[in-house]
């Protein structure tokens, strides 16, 4: 058995190299991880292609074809689909976007599967070799990451040299809060599901790298399971960088725990400076805590701050573009991130703009944090792409660059790099995400159609 496993590019990636290029990727986890659960009584060979580093073969040699499908990507994923399904080959979609609208993407594939694939990935595989493949395989209820036979990513299938890195691991899925914008509490429920430390150890200790990546939406999301992580961190002596919210402002042991485990950069999600803006994105969590102190704190420990905003909030105005560059340089973000607030399909946030008639496309290709695909409550859509690129330019100008790492006594190669790989990507944002797409139709929404999960035989709602 032959099979393809495909990542399609997504609108950052449509021209053949990038905003950044192929140096600062780095490398998913995804189809490794599928890589390594094809059943190995089924002495399959299993080809990789993430369209961010190559390009594809129109004409595949397999005789199963996956592809993984986030929003951004569904209209190349589909067009992809559809090319070799014409070719007859048997084609199989999965990923966060076919968890989210099911029925949709059932149109373009022989099977789907929701949810997480550690379960019925092997199945369907075992099912397509036997010539029974099902249209539909969905998440088990009582599925669990603590299990003695989960392999371990197959990385060696990437050349090393297309990525920044291959060290990238995952403890954690899922987030126990629920944010409006959010895909993950629609896609996957707010269970955080946790990989046996051990395991985690084992497989950092595999890779043999010093510097590392968590991919974890919320790393501290569970306490006592993050202290168990980061204690076990602490004898490999390794420097990593990972994902949290805001709330750890409020545990200063697990602060120190986690510079001790050898972190060297967070992301957080600031979102907004505005307390209303919070409230609007269901995050009133992020309220109780002082950013700037915060910042600080992290600064005292050696630990970057990449600061995430988003801009669009019902709360905003044309003022809160200018208000958050100048907060990004007064306390010393290291790499500041500007996104716009994006309504992908199965979050609370689509629906209640889609009651409210404010969705301006579905073209899903557009659903990438950097187009304005909605009506805003006080602004134009014009108003807040501009203003959006904006900010991305004025917090990476020189002057900007130099206060902020001088506050954050940030001066290694490495964030250097960063910022000004930034600034490349500030100064490139209109060129490459075409920002005046909407322009000559702002205020004008559209009629949406329904979007109608898949149902099983027995009625019931899966993914």
């Amino acid at each position: 058995m032959k099979i393809a496993l495909i990542s399609p590019k997504g609108p950052l990636y449509r021209h053949r190299a990038g905003i950044f290029g192929k140096s600062l990727r780095y490398q998913p986890l995804t189809l490794t991880t599928l890589a390594a659960l094809v059943p190995e009584e089924l002495h399959a060979e299993v080809m990789l292609f993430d369209e961010g580093i190559q390009d594809v073969p129109s004409d595949l040699e397999a005789d199963l074809i996956g592809l993984t499908v986030i929003t951004g990507t569904a209209r190349r994923t589909y067009e992809l689909a559809d090319q070799y399904r014409a070719q007859g080959k048997t084609v199989v979609l999965g990923g966060p976007h076919v968890t989210l609208v099911p029925q949709e993407a059932a149109a373009h594939a022989d099977a789907i599967v929701t949810g997480y694939a550690e379960d019925t990935w092997p199945q369907l595989l075992r099912d397509f070799s036997a010539g029974c493949l099902q249209a539909l395989y969905c998440q088990a209820p009582d599925f669990s990451l603590d299990r003695p036979d989960m392999p371990f990513a197959r990385r060696d299938m990437f050349d090393s040299k297309q990525y920044l890195t291959q060290a990238v691991f995952e403890a954690t899925r899922s987030c126990a809060h629920d944010c409006e914008f959010c895909v993950a509490p629609s896609a996957w429920g707010r269970k955080q599901f946790q990989k046996p430390v051990s395991w985690v150890i084992d497989d950092i200790r595999r890779v043999g790298a010093k510097r590392i990546l968590f991919v974890d939406l919320n790393l501290v999301s569970d306490r006592q399971y993050a202290r168990e992580l980061f204690t076990a961190l602490i004898p490999l002596k390794i420097r990593w960088f990972g994902l949290s919210t805001v709330l750890i402002a409020h545990d200063p042991e697990l602060l120190e725990l986690i510079a001790r485990s050898g972190c060297r950069g967070l992301l957080l999600g600031l979102e907004t400076l505005d307390k209303g803006g919070l409230s609007d994105a269901r995050k009133k969590f992020n309220g109780s805590v002082d950013y700037a102190g915060l910042i600080g704190d992290l600064h005292a420990l050696d630990i970057a701050v990449q600061g995430c905003f988003v801009f669009g909030l019902d709360h905003d105005t044309t003022d809160v573009f200018d208000e958050t560059v100048q907060f990004a340089i007064d306390t010393g973000i290291d790499l500041p991130r500007f996104a716009l607030l994006t309504p992908f399909p199965g979050t609370p946030l689509h629906h209640r703009l889609k009651e409210q008639n404010r969705l301006l496309t579905l073209d899903w290709e557009l659903y990438d944090g950097q187009h304005v695909v909605f009506q805003p409550m006080n602004m134009s859509p014009q108003e807040l792409a501009t203003g959006h690129e904006r900010a991305w330019k004025a917090v990476y100008r020189p002057s900007a660059i130099v206060r902020r790492l001088w506050k954050a006594r940030a001066w290694e190669p490495l964030a250097i790099g960063a910022n000004l790989g930034y600034r490349f990507y500030a100064h490139n944002l209109h060129r490459f995400y075409n920002c005046d797409w909407h322009l000559s139709s702002v205020g004008t929404p559209i009629n949406l159609p329904s979007m109608v999960p898949i149902k099983t035989k027995s009625n019931t709602v899966c993914g």
